[in-house]
C-alpha cells in the first residue's frame, strides 16, 4: 500500500490543547507523488470549560474573516474527530500525518484524537490497526532539510509564493492546509535530493 499524507491546518483559541479549544482545522490528502486525493474541513465547538487566550483572541481580532470561518456552524468535536478518522480510513493507502510546524499542530491533533477517539497520534508498531501508519512529518524541519535553510527562515512570508502554489495563507485552515499541501508537492516534485530544482 502506498503512503500518503494528510496535510493538516488547524486554529485554535489559546495555545494548550485542553485549556482552550480548537477552533477549526482543514486538511488535504496528498499522494506519495504529489496528487491531491482528498480534503477535510471542519469547525469544531469549543470544549467544556476551556478558556479563550486574551493574547490570541487579540490576533483574532485582527482577522475577522478567519475568524469567521473558523467559528461558524460548529459541530461537536467527538463527531468531528470520528468523521476524520473515517476519511483517512477511506482512502486506501498507509496515512502520514503532516503539518507546518509539527510541533504546533501536532499537540492538538494528539490531544483530540486522545480524547475523542481514544487513540494518540503516534502509535507504536505493535499497534495493528494504526491512523496513522508511520511518523508524522514536520513540513518547516521537511523544507530546511530539502533547503539548507535555518529552520527558524522556514515560515509562509519567507517562502516564494509558487512554492505555496500561490494560495494565500488566510488563517482559514482549509486555505493555509492547501498552501502547505502545495508546499509538499513543490518539494516532491520538482526538488531534488540536493536542494536542486528539477
Amino acid at each position: 500500500m502506498s503512503p500518503f499524507y494528510v496535510v493538516t491546518d488547524c486554529e485554535f483559541d489559546g495555545p494548550t490543547p485542553g485549556i482552550n479549544s480548537m477552533l477549526s482545522f482543514g486538511s488535504v490528502a496528498v499522494a506519495a507523488d504529489g496528487a491531491i486525493i482528498g480534503e477535510f474541513e471542519a469547525v469544531l465547538a469549543p470544549l467544556d470549560g476551556a478558556l479563550r487566550d486574551e493574547a490570541t483572541m487579540a490576533f483574532w481580532a485582527r482577522h475577522p474573516q478567519a475568524w469567521a470561518a473558523a467559528t461558524e456552524n460548529p459541530e461537536p468535536a467527538a463527531a468531528v474527530m470520528r468523521r476524520f478518522v473515517d476519511w483517512i480510513g477511506a482512502i486506501e493507502g498507509e496515512p502520514i500525518f503532516a503539518s507546518h510546524p509539527l510541533a504546533l499542530d501536532g499537540p492538538w491533533f494528539d490531544y483530540y484524537l486522545r480524547r475523542f477517539i481514544g487513540r494518540p497520534l503516534l502509535e507504536g508498531p505493535w499497534v495493528q490497526s494504526r491512523i496513522f501508519k508511520h511518523a508524522p512529518l514536520c513540513l518547516m524541519s521537511f523544507v530546511a532539510g530539502k533547503t539548507g535553510r535555518g529552520q527558524w527562515e522556514c515560515d509562509v512570508e519567507r517562502y516564494p509564493a509558487e512554492w505555496l502554489g500561490s494560495v494565500a495563507h488566510t488563517h482559514r485552515a482549509i486555505d493555509d492546509a492547501r498552501g502547505y499541501a502545495n508546499l509538499l508537492r513543490f518539494f516532491t516534485r520538482c526538488v531534488d535530493r540536493y536542494g536542486q530544482v528539477r
